[in-house]
């Protein structure tokens, strides 16, 4: 079976396509339009037939997404060091500083790139990939005869502790959505409503970095 046609190439190679070009020596602002262009053309290729579902709870997703995003930025409103402390700086997790240059932070043609990929793009690659094909894979891995919000401890517990894995120093939020867009994932059985829930969360954290100048968010 050819690379295109194997199942599961339409639900990891966007987000495989999407990580390794994180690594191109290339200028900033050159990357993210270089990323946006390959990752979406890698999902017309080989995903559009993973993505034809449409949303089915629109309301609940948004809420979720908003929940979420609440989650993610209370820590560090509510205690200002939050994020300091060992287990959030550290040589294995990182540390929640921006590089992003000051040029950057004010260079619309990057920002808006960068909004555009954050709030549509990640969270297609993303629910794709992890409960889209990993969360049914590890229940089997003939995935596709399992369908999409099978819950089993196993699987949801391992794609949040991974999910979470991929945030650095965010990662304790980022298992607590891992959770949520998990438990949606179950509750909905439907990719299409995590993705919104996912690109709202994504969307306003966007909005909440450039509206109160919160640049550690964009790592």
């Amino acid at each position: 079976m050819g690379l295109k046609r194997h199942p599961a190439t339409a639900y990891i190679a966007p987000f495989a396509v999407f990580v390794a070009l994180r690594w191109l020596p290339f200028p900033p602002e050159r990357l993210a339009l270089v990323r946006i262009l390959l990752v979406a053309s890698t999902l017309l290729w080989l995903s559009r037939r993973a993505m034809r579902r449409r949303i089915s709870f629109p309301i609940g997703s948004v809420l979720l997404g908003i929940g979420v995003l609440a989650i993610w930025i209370a820590p560090d409103i509510l205690w200002h060091e939050y994020r300091d402390a060992w287990l959030f700086h550290n040589r294995i997790t990182g540390i929640a500083r921006s590089t992003l240059s000051a040029d950057l932070k004010s260079n619309p043609y990057f920002i808006g790139l960068r909004v555009l990929e954050s709030a549509i793009l990640v969270p297609i690659v993303e629910e794709l990939f992890w409960r889209g094909w990993l969360m049914r894979w590890i229940i089997r891995p003939d995935f596709e005869g399992v369908a999409i919000g099978r819950y089993t401890a196993l699987s949801f517990w391992a794609v949040a502790l991974l999910f979470a894995s991929e945030h650095g120093p965010y990662w304790d939020v980022g298992l607590i959505a891992g959770m949520a867009y998990n438990w949606w994932c179950v509750r909905t059985r439907n990719l299409a409503d995590c993705m919104l829930a996912h690109a709202v969360t994504n969307g306003l954290l966007a909005a909440y970095v450039l509206l109160f100048d919160q640049w550690q968010y964009w790592m």
